[in-house]
């Protein structure tokens, strides 16, 4: 389990395709300190199992399920990646409860400016929508975010956040552009009080 508190940006070395997965390589100081085989990293908001590591470095194998949802199939080596290793036990959640399980991707639409922060306007899968609430939590590439404005428009799937500075400068986030695709995790309360109301009403 992860918060969306990134600790560092990460850069692709490597991406080795096969023919139904790839294994990424990735240069991470921070969250390989302490690494050891087995252990959960997420990459841009997708939790990956570290196969192999070494000085400042780790790879992980990815699976055509996740290449597909993820952004990770567009990946390319000197790629920069938000990295987060899983949260200890005796840890603090800084952010929110993120699985690293990505629901889908969403669009950037619109990024605007202003002068203490930038509101980045994103066009969401219509599936994914209704598990979206103004002010409530979502991830975006592992970003732990709060929706500051949502559409009240049924035909419109968009969404924004307003990102600060220090969210800016250290994470990926910081080089969007228009059209860019990121990986999204709706808040997985919403996804059980959702499952919860359709166990009962089939009862």
């Amino acid at each position: 389990m992860f918060t969306g508190i990134i600790e560092e940006l990460g850069e692709v070395r490597a991406v080795d395709h096969a023919q139904d997965a790839a294994t990424l390589t990735v240069s991470g100081p921070q969250v390989t300190s302490d690494a050891s085989h087995g252990d959960s990293i997420a990459v841009d908001g997708v939790c990956l199992t570290v196969t192999a590591h070494g000085s400042g470095w780790f790879s992980a194998d990815v699976m055509a399920e996740t290449l597909h949802r993820s952004t990770l199939g567009s990946l390319v080596p000197g790629s920069r990646v938000n990295l987060e290793r899983a949260m200890p036990s005796s840890g603090r959640f800084g952010g929110h409860i993120v699985q690293g399980h990505i629901d889908g991707v969403v669009e950037v639409e619109s990024i605007t400016p202003a002068e203490k922060w930038t509101v980045v306007r994103l066009r969401a899968p219509h599936r994914l929508s209704r598990y979206l609430a103004e002010k409530g939590s979502v991830a975006l590439n592992g970003v732990s975010l709060t929706i500051s404005a949502i559409s009240t428009e049924p035909a419109q799937d968009w969404f924004e956040i307003s990102l600060i500075p220090t969210t800016l400068a250290a994470t990926n986030l910081g080089g969007l552009a228009v059209d860019d695709q990121l990986n999204v995790e709706v808040d997985v309360i919403a996804k059980y009080l959702e499952r919860l109301g359709s166990v009962e009403v089939a009862r």
